[in-house]
């Protein structure tokens, strides 16, 4: 058996084992119409009249250079996250423009490793036809219309490693200047082959200094997240007080438990709120825990569930109905929202993961 990967690649399930040894504001509407926000911000943009310096950073982003044009603080209190394909792997290939109302974070997949450990860089695929001038534009007019735009480092190819203080530095360097040179709002951790927590906290600490209101999100896989022991958790953990969210990847993974110590399958809603239990038990604040599952059985090699499940997922965590067999015994109304796997994939099937999934997060 083989698995996709996040960036549409095969790997060996050999890395997930049966079952594991141990256990804010609604969505903001623009006042004109989207449409029009979005002509408006990348006509300007493209002509250089948008401004990609301090007057367009939101009021809590530092003084002193190009900042965040959507901060942290102006994420939806419950938000939908979507990946955007930096490449073809037959899906929908899409321009930012064309990505999908709903979703009001997007993680440009992926940044690149360099030759200096730990520093990354951004290319477009020339294979997309995209130009960079009009990507710029194209994530002007995204802002525009209050969504974020952040960088995603790593997938299952991504070889970023930051293990000692120089990588680090050099992570958290090359993160700003992108963030400068794009308009990024943040950053995204979606390293699947081994994370040093000391050495990525004092990375993102270096980014959140520089950029006051940076977004953060994280997708890990869920073995990641079985313990605040791990190193995935307690990276989250060490940088809680601006972490955005942990949108978690319930998929391509091996039988699991959940925070009442029975092993649950993927492909359940039991899966996805018996897992999203044990983040939030295991200190995440709810309005930082997420639920990642793919676009489209073609998007992963397993753990696809009916987008339908996913709200159920939410309203069982929110308000304790909905669930399974597994019912929490608290509720989370804040709990944030959920992600997928990918804007390519959800549009290749018709926008069905984005029209079921999006209406009802933001109604939460």
């Amino acid at each position: 058996m083989v698995w996709t990967r996040l960036d549409g690649t095969h790997a060996p399930p050999s890395s997930f084992p049966p079952t594991p040894e141990a256990v804010v504001p609604r969505t903001r509407r623009h006042p004109f119409p989207r449409s029009l926000v979005g002509l408006l911000a990348s006509a300007l943009a493209a002509t250089g009249l948008l401004a990609l310096g301090p007057a367009g950073a939101h009021a809590g982003s530092p003084a002193a250079g190009p900042g965040p044009r959507v901060g942290a603080s102006q994420v939806p209190a419950h938000a939908v996250t979507g990946y955007w394909q930096n490449f073809d792997n037959g899906a929908t290939v899409q321009t930012l423009a064309e990505v999908q109302d709903e979703y009001d974070i997007i993680a440009v997949a992926f940044a690149d490793a360099t030759g200096t450990p730990g520093k990354v860089d951004f290319t477009l695929d020339p294979a997309l036809g995209y130009s960079e001038q009009q990507f710029k534009a194209d994530v002007a007019a995204k802002q525009a219309e209050g969504k974020s735009v952040v960088l995603s480092v790593g997938g299952e190819k991504g070889a970023v490693s930051v293990h000692d203080d120089a990588s680090a530095t050099a992570f958290a360097d090359s993160v700003v200047s992108l963030m400068d040179q794009y308009g990024f709002d943040g950053v995204d951790i979606d390293l699947e082959n081994g994370l040093d927590s000391t050495y990525m906290t004092k990375a993102l600490e270096a980014i959140h200094a520089a950029k006051s209101e940076v977004v953060v999100t994280m997708a890990p896989q869920t073995v990641d997240m079985q313990s605040p022991q791990n190193e995935y958790f307690k990276t989250a953990l060490n940088i809680k007080s601006f972490l955005t969210v942990v949108n978690m990847q319930y998929y391509n993974s091996g039988s699991m438990n959940g925070c009442d110590g029975k092993v649950y399958s993927a492909g359940t809603v039991d899966f996805l709120t018996a897992l999203a239990c044990v983040q939030i038990k295991g200190g995440l604040d709810p309005s930082q825990v997420g639920i990642g599952t793919p676009a489209s059985p073609q998007a992963a090699g397993s753990g696809y569930v009916d987008p339908g499940v996913v709200n159920s997922a939410l309203d069982c965590l929110a308000k304790g109905t909905g669930c399974g067999s597994f019912q929490p015994d608290q509720k989370w109304p804040g709990i944030r929202g959920a992600m997928t796997w990918s804007t390519a994939w959800d549009a290749a099937a018709g926008n069905k993961w984005s029209g079921t999934v999006g209406p009802h997060v933001h109604g939460m």
